[in-house]
């Protein structure tokens, strides 16, 4: 069994009977979260790409339980020089861990930190495909729709797949179908909507485009669990 939980925004995390995958935690200076940083000990993290609003919590959650970060290289790096764990991966590459496996994909978005006055590159955003407890599972990250989504579709047979609907900076729920139609998930989680004034959208607009397109999809509201 495995269990899908949503924290707001693009944070999730992915737990079975021993493991607890955290995705994005940005907690602390979202208005959706409905927990605290401090009250999540995963044993991984994942983070697509630097912006604070994805990397958000992870370093300091690394800090203290000891969980591994996994990210794209330069952002990897970022955060061991943060006194962090980290395990570098890039785009198209895969590895095993205890829980299960990792793919990093393409996302096309950007990726940095602001220190101070700089910024400090992170370099590519990136999504993931993550195989937990027998099930696959596709975090998109920041993105826009890309013809990578079809091939996606075609080599992978994907349980849930968690895509971005906030237009602006990311999809739009009609590119989100459209990605959800190429990467034919059993179900589709909208994310990364709602949390700011910028990024707002109906998510019952969204479902209902999916389902006219044949497609499941379910909305999943903070503090919410979904078993996969």
């Amino acid at each position: 069994m495995l269990n899908l939980d949503y924290y707001g925004h693009s944070c999730f995390s992915l737990t079975d009977e021993k493991y607890f995958v955290l995705i994005d935690p940005f907690i602390s200076g979202n208005p959706t979260a409905t927990v605290q940083a401090k009250d999540l000990n995963p044993t991984h993290i994942l983070v697509s790409h630097g912006h604070q609003d994805h990397l958000g919590d992870a370093i300091d959650i690394s800090k203290r339980t000891g969980a591994l970060i996994i990210a794209p290289n330069e952002l990897a790096l970022y955060c061991q020089s943060k006194g962090a764990k980290a395990h570098p991966m890039h785009i198209g590459g895969s590895y095993g861990f205890d829980f299960g496996r990792v793919k990093l994909t393409n996302a096309l978005h950007g990726s940095a930190v602001g220190s101070g006055d700089n910024i400090v590159y992170t370099g590519n955003p990136c999504g993931f495909l993550v195989w937990i407890a027998d099930k696959l599972v596709y975090h998109a990250g920041d993105t826009g729709i890309s013809m990578d989504m079809k091939l996606l579709g075609e080599m992978y047979d994907l349980d849930c797949a968690l895509l971005p609907i906030g237009d602006n900076y990311v999809m739009g729920p009609d590119d989100a179908v459209a990605a959800a139609l190429m990467l034919k998930p059993k179900l589709t989680i909208p994310m990364h909507y709602n949390t700011f004034p910028l990024i707002a959208q109906d998510p019952e607009k969204f479902i209902e485009k999916l389902t006219a397109a044949g497609m499941a999809g379910k909305i999943m509201r903070p503090g919410e669990r979904h078993v996969l």
